[in-house]
């Protein structure tokens, strides 16, 4: 598997080449923006480790240059910025994870791997899982033809659980990647809100998308696929 680092600090940078070297990976690394997108552009990488507050161009345009051309290469967000608003938006903006600086190794490995054994089907913009379909761009979710009124939140949650059709996400993935907390914190918030989402995804149709799996979390998935 071929890595790419993008990561300014060289102490970092070189903590996680070694790692990932030792792991078993090939790695090569970008010390800023612009060498970041060069080596994307020329490379052929099976995921990227991308940080955000990069010299020359920040992780933020890159990622959605990335998107925007196409390219469908996993890419993780590594940074220091742990606000809940810069986690809503590398989802948005299409990252398929996100670790907040400091992290144990073995974390951010099991991360990796976990990302490379999904399958990689991905669309740009539009996602559609049965017959509800997602317009990321257009930040709209339809379901049969007709119009879903989700809040903010219930779209970037409703767009984590799409993005992952088909994978059972643990409450604590959910309270990373959608509320910024370190862990599962106040579950009952999580669930209640999908409750809320599932009211207005699931309860009008007869085909159900949205499963609680007991004791574990919530997966999203067309139940003909079953």
């Amino acid at each position: 598997m071929n890595l790419l680092i993008v990561e300014d600090e060289a102490k970092t940078a070189n903590f996680l080449k070694r790692g990932f070297t030792e792991a078993g990976f090939q790695v090569n690394v970008a010390a800023d923006g612009h060498e970041g997108m060069r080596q994307i552009e020329i490379g052929s990488f099976d995921l990227i480790v991308l940080d955000i507050l990069l010299p020359g161009m920040d992780g933020w345009k890159i990622l959605a240059w990335a998107r925007a051309e196409g390219i469908q290469t996993p890419i993780l967000l590594l940074t220091a910025r742990d606000a809940v608003a810069d986690r809503v938006r590398g989802l948005e903006l299409g990252a398929d994870d996100y670790l907040v600086k400091p992290f144990a190794f073995s974390e951010l490995l099991a991360r990796v791997r976990t990302i490379l054994r999904r399958p990689p089907v991905r669309e740009a913009t539009k996602i559609r899982v049965a017959d509800l379909e997602l317009d990321i761009a257009g930040h709209k979710a339809t379901r049969g033809g007709r119009w879903l009124d989700l809040t903010a939140r219930e779209f970037t949650l409703l767009t984590l659980l799409v993005r992952r059709a088909g994978e059972v996400l643990t409450r604590t993935l959910i309270a990373e990647l959608v509320w910024g907390m370190s862990s599962e914190g106040d579950s009952n918030v999580i669930d209640v809100s999908l409750r809320r989402l599932r009211t207005k995804l699931d309860d009008p149709f007869p085909r159900k998308l949205l499963r609680t799996v007991r004791g574990v979390g919530y997966i999203l998935e067309d139940p003909d696929q079953q």
